[in-house]
């Protein structure tokens, strides 16, 4: 499925009767079987921007549909076609693994038997055998995010909609965590919304990055990835990958340095 984002803004209510424009006219096609991440200065909009694609947030004005690319003349709302994997997992804490990863087919009236099989079919492909029984709060912080990453691959949603979903966790498990979501993407080939702050996670995984640039959050350009697939963390350490880095680094640093302005100004305001 393609999601066409088309001229979307969000204004918050700011202080004192004034609004802080988070997006300003954001449009961009997302193509269908594609990885695309969203790289920018915190505050620039990036989260803001993944929960009106998922239909979390309302926007100010603009539209999200979706399309079949074999039907390209029924573009329609983005409705049950996505599912969101957040850096905060949310998962049930006095569930099992197994049952935190089968609700979203208990809440469609799947029998137990049913969603319980699929469900362990995907704990085997996210290397959790085993831990079917376990609480989240007996798993370390990698496993609870293959949870998490299970529960949403398990409703079969063409699109997956992910905000920093490695951002909390320490450096080796990230690594591993990319590792994972390089394979199932090979696997299923979804259409992949990934929000980050970091270039290098963002060369990796993305078939584009999109460069934003500070609030109000537009795109600054668009980075096509270039390189082949399967890829793995070796790719990291190529020429190739090193010139793709340099050049997104020299267009995030000067949003940073806007966006800690932007941040020095409201602090300037409050006092």
């Amino acid at each position: 499925m393609d999601i066409l984002v088309e001229g979307v803004s969000r204004i918050w209510p700011g202080r004192k009767g004034t609004s802080v424009t988070a997006l300003q006219d954001f449009s961009y096609p997302f193509r269908s079987g594609r990885f695309t991440c969203l790289l920018g200065p915190s505050g620039c909009g990036k989260s803001t921007l993944i929960q009106i694609i998922g239909g979390i947030e309302d926007a100010t004005s603009g539209s999200v549909r979706v399309v079949d690319p074999a039907l390209p003349s029924r573009a329609r709302p983005l409705g049950r076609d996505s599912v969101m994997v957040w850096q905060t997992l949310n998962l049930f804490p006095w569930r099992s693994v197994l049952d935190n990863v089968a609700f979203g087919l208990e809440m469609q009236g799947m029998p137990r038997a049913q969603r319980h099989a699929k469900a362990r079919a995907l704990l085997v492909s996210v290397g959790l055998r085993g831990f079917e029984t376990h609480l989240p709060g007996q798993l370390s912080g990698g496993m609870r995010q293959r949870v998490a990453l299970a529960r949403a691959l398990i409703m079969a949603r063409p699109i997956m909609l992910m905000d920093e979903p490695f951002g909390a966790l320490d450096a080796q498990t990230k690594i591993v965590m990319q590792e994972e979501l390089l394979r199932i993407f090979d696997e299923t080939r979804k259409t992949i919304v990934f929000v980050t702050h970091a270039i290098e996670e963002a060369i990796l995984l993305g078939d584009e990055v999109i460069v934003m640039t500070a609030r109000p959050g537009r795109i600054k350009e668009v980075i096509t990835v270039d390189l082949p697939r399967p890829r793995s963390l070796e790719l990291v350490s190529t020429k190739a990958f090193g010139v793709l880095f340099d050049r997104a680094f020299h267009l995030i640093r000067e949003e940073v340095m806007k966006s800690l302005e932007q941040q020095a100004a409201m602090l300037e305001e409050v006092q």
